[in-house]
C-alpha cells in the first residue's frame, strides 16, 4: 500500500515570518506546540511525548531540508528508506487571495491513516496557535 500527500493550510494571524519560523524550525519552538520535549543534535530532533514518570513516546527526525523563513523539512526515523518521497514538511507563504501568511504543511500517510493523521496535525496546530497566538 502507497503513501498519499497531505496538505495542510492554516492561515496565520502574524505579518512576521520571523515570529513563526521559530515556533517551526527550532527544538524550543516545536517543544511548544508539538511534543512535550524536544531537542536538537547534528540536524537530529527527538521528540518526546509524555513525562518521564510515564509511558514515553520517542521519535526521531532528520533534518532534509532547511531554508530559513521559508520552510523546513523533515523525514521520521522509521520511514521506509526505500521510500525517499515521504516526509513531512512547513512551509511559510502568502495566500495569493488574502496577502496575508499562512503555514502550509505536506505530510504523507498509509491510506487508512489519512484522517487520522489530519486531526492530529488540526490538533497540533490549535495548539500553536494557544501557545503563541498565531
Amino acid at each position: 500500500m502507497g503513501k498519499q500527500r497531505i496538505d495542510i493550510e492554516y492561515p496565520l494571524t502574524t505579518k512576521s515570518p520571523n515570529i513563526i519560523w521559530e515556533q517551526i524550525s527550532s527544538a524550543h519552538g516545536f517543544e511548544r506546540w508539538m511534543a512535550d520535549h524536544v531537542t536538537e543534535e547534528n540536524g537530529i530532533f527527538t521528540f518526546t511525548w509524555g513525562e518521564p514518570w510515564t509511558q514515553q513516546d520517542v521519535r526521531k527526525a532528520h533534518l532534509i531540508e532547511y531554508v530559513k523563513y521559508d520552510h523546513i523539512r523533515l523525514k521520521w526515523d522509521y520511514e521506509d528508506e526505500a521510500n525517499e518521497d515521504t516526509y513531512w514538511e512547513m512551509r511559510i507563504g502568502k495566500s495569493d487571495l488574502t496577502h496575508h501568511l499562512n503555514l502550509f504543511i505536506t505530510d504523507f500517510a498509509e491510506d487508512d491513516d489519512v484522517d487520522g493523521l489530519k486531526i492530529l496535525w488540526e490538533s497540533n496546530l490549535d495548539r500553536l496557535h494557544r501557545a503563541s497566538g498565531l
